[in-house]
């Protein structure tokens, strides 16, 4: 028995017609019994004439995807006139709801895998905001998009998840008096980094809270007084060296901190220079 011919056409990958087609086909036959064919990047009206052709040769159909509605309708008449099998898998949805929502299509092929690049862009994000979170290594430092750093508990972990959420690669450096930072701080551009500063006050209370939430006592030396004073100073000449800009999260939410620093890598750098973000 010969096998069954299918031609998929596209404007695009024509991912979305193969998809379509091999879920229809598998109503009336197993993947052993037929051939498709994926006529990908259409650009002109002469692939289309070579495409209606050869299954006219072959007795093959043709299953298509394009958004240009001219390659639509001149593909539907060639194969009309050849008395071709020809299916438009995608026309009458663009149809309808332009109908519905009263406005035209892009006509602009492959949106669709723009969205799944921005997908993926975004989980290589996400994952590397994991495996660089608390300076666990150094090396992510060099390349991050963007480097936060700042003393226990001022939210980078939960920051740099967030900012990965759109698409940017965010690594996070603790500043601890004990440990001197990655030397590849200190290479970066200034606008590179941007430090978090939190006001002793509001750090012992967050501690305080953290300390108990683990079951430990809340006067350690971890919510101790003096001790958040030496990290806050520490934080300052580290902060110093490096001339980045600074934002105080003392009475800011995660996505307020997100909001600011998107705004400022979305600007030159030089305008933040001199200035804290306190507002």
């Amino acid at each position: 028995m010969e096998k069954s011919i299918i031609y998929v056409v596209s404007d695009s990958v024509g991912e979305t017609a193969e998809f379509v087609i091999k879920a229809a086909l598998s109503q009336f036959m197993s993947e052993n019994d037929y051939d498709l064919y994926r006529i990908p990047y259409v650009e002109n009206i002469e692939v289309l004439r070579g495409a209606v052709y050869h299954a006219k040769q072959l007795g093959a159909m043709i299953g298509f995807t394009l958004v240009r509605p001219e390659f639509r309708q001149f593909l539907i008449q060639e194969a009309r006139d050849k008395q071709v099998e020809c299916v438009d898998i995608i026309g009458p949805m663009l149809q309808a709801m332009e109908r519905k929502f009263q406005k035209k299509p892009k006509e602009e092929p492959g949106l669709i895998h723009k969205l799944d690049e921005d997908y993926f862009r975004r989980v290589e994000a996400i994952e590397f905001a994991v495996r660089y979170d608390d300076g666990r290594d150094p090396r992510g430092v060099a390349q991050a998009d963007i480097v936060l750093i700042g003393v226990s508990r001022t939210s980078k972990t939960p920051l740099s998840q967030y900012l990965a959420h759109k698409q940017l690669k965010v690594a996070n450096v603790p500043i601890v008096p004990e440990v001197d930072p990655p030397s590849s701080l200190f290479d970066l551009p200034a606008h590179k980094c941007i430090g978090l500063r939190i006001n002793p006050e509001k750090l012992n209370g967050i501690r305080k809270e953290r300390l108990k939430s683990l079951g430990l006592d809340d006067q350690a030396i971890y919510a101790n007084v003096d001790r958040i004073e030496s990290e806050l100073s520490f934080f300052d000449d580290i902060i110093n060296q490096l001339g980045c800009p600074v934002i105080d999260v003392s009475h800011k939410a995660v996505e307020e901190t997100a909001n600011i620093i998107l705004n400022m890598i979305n600007q030159p750098y030089w305008d933040y220079r001199d200035k804290q973000i306190n507002q």
